[in-house]
């Protein structure tokens, strides 16, 4: 079950799933060589397009708002289905007795993509989920600060206004000036914020608003120097960025594999250092809340256990593909649109078109018009699903925007963008 193609080798001919991504690997035999072996076109191709037929796209609709949500492939859907409807059968025997015990190897699948070791990983529901669990469960106390950004997650910095609230944890707002290319810039921008009474500094690595990856490792280290803990909300990057969660030099980290995993909706995974565990209170009652076994963070009660097997037949796919591949191409993707629409009159972007600080979020505004309008009207017209983002500032805890956020994903093609060009000069 550890192998990294296990759940859709041994389940295909059982769920007599089309198992596109199956044939899309007998296809290209060289995916399986060494890793950082260039293989397949980066831009469009066979391959590429074998890829897009591993989704259920939309024939209609060109969906570029993956920055939300990713869809799920094909072979997870129908694994979904089938695990469901296995469950629905018996679901006290099945569910507790069968698919209870699949989570660990599971668990060391990911933790194969991760990095780390599988008793790190938590698997939970999304990244609101293991970032909350991380921010509730710190035994933090009145008159301690926190880093946090005016760039940072609603969810998470709800979550840290509960807590000062709560029980007096005091918020120092970072407020790194976005788009940049500047990283000693960025990094000063928290590092400047640390004082003696800093206890954790909270890092988004992929800020949602605009796509702007943050240097994490070079703000971890300077908090480290200074005894400070690091925590990395991780929801836009990971099977995104090619990195390991060790890369970061944090010490607690969440996500959600239903974005750029493509796992089925309501997935997310929980990092915590190993040393950290016991400390860590978790979010739900637990017999052993402060022990050192990761899996007192999965006290769920009942849960969805189909959504979790099914994430195996998303982490097949993504594998395939490798995860270098895919962040090329997505940088790739982003890139093709906004260089094709530099010229136009009034236009502007706060996404940076260098790989160390954007990939796969591009945003666009034009002088003068309101994001929602611009993303109403290429829908309206050219049926194009974007997310319109506009935000007042409040001055020292939140940043403005007003711009449309457009997020392709590996079964994008050129073709779909040559029609968002038209669409941006149309507008």
């Amino acid at each position: 079950m550890t192998d990294r193609r296990s759940f859709i080798r041994q389940s295909a001919a059982l769920l007599g799933s089309l198992a596109l991504h199956q044939r899309l690997e007998a296809a290209y035999p060289e995916l399986a060589g060494p890793a950082g072996v260039p293989v397949g076109p980066l831009e469009e191709g066979s391959f590429w397009r074998n890829v897009r037929a591993a989704y259920a796209c939309s024939p209609t609709l060109i969906n570029l708002n993956n920055g939300g949500v990713c869809p799920t492939p094909r072979a997870a859907m129908e694994a979904l289905d089938h695990y469901n409807r296995m469950c629905n059968e018996a679901p006290s025997y099945y569910m507790w007795r069968i698919l209870d015990q699949d989570r660990e190897p599971l668990r060391m699948n990911m933790a194969r993509l991760a990095g780390c070791s599988a008793e790190e990983l938590a698997l939970c529901r999304n990244a609101t989920e293991a970032l909350n669990t991380i921010i509730f469960g710190l035994p933090l106390k009145t008159g301690d600060e926190v880093v946090v950004s005016t760039h940072d997650y609603p969810n998470m910095a709800n979550a840290w206004k509960q807590r000062a609230a709560r029980d007096g944890v005091k918020l120092v707002y970072a407020d790194p000036q976005l788009p940049s290319e500047d990283e000693e810039a960025m990094t000063q921008a928290y590092v400047s914020r640390f004082t003696a009474k800093t206890k954790l500094v909270h890092i988004t690595h992929v800020v949602n608003w605009n796509g702007q990856i943050l240097p994490v490792r070079r703000i971890a280290d300077e908090a480290r120097k200074r005894g400070i803990e690091v925590l990395v909300d991780g929801a836009h990057s990971f099977a995104l960025l090619d990195y390991k969660i060790p890369d970061l030099g944090a010490d607690y980290w969440g996500t959600s594999l239903h974005k750029w995993l493509c796992a089925p909706f309501g997935n997310g995974l929980l990092w915590v250092s190993k040393e950290k565990i016991g400390k860590l209170w978790p979010l739900l009652s637990n017999d052993n809340p402060q022990g050192p076994d990761i899996r007192k963070f999965e006290s769920l009660g009942t849960r969805s256990f189909p959504i979790e097997m099914a994430t195996g037949y998303a982490l097949d796919l993504h594998e395939l593909i490798g995860s270098r591949r895919k962040q090329e191409r997505l940088h790739f993707l982003k890139n093709y649109w906004m260089e094709r629409v530099r010229e136009v009159p009034g236009i502007f972007f706060n996404t940076s078109m260098d790989p160390r600080y954007g990939c796969a979020i591009g945003v666009f505004g034009i002088e003068g018009k309101k994001a929602t309008a611009l993303s109403e009207q290429l829908f309206a017209k050219w049926k194009i699903h974007t997310v319109a983002i506009e935000r007042e500032a409040k001055p020292g805890t939140e940043a403005a925007y007003n711009h449309v956020r457009v997020t392709p994903n590996v079964y994008t093609t050129t073709d779909e963008l040559d029609r968002l060009v038209e669409g941006i000069k149309g507008v």
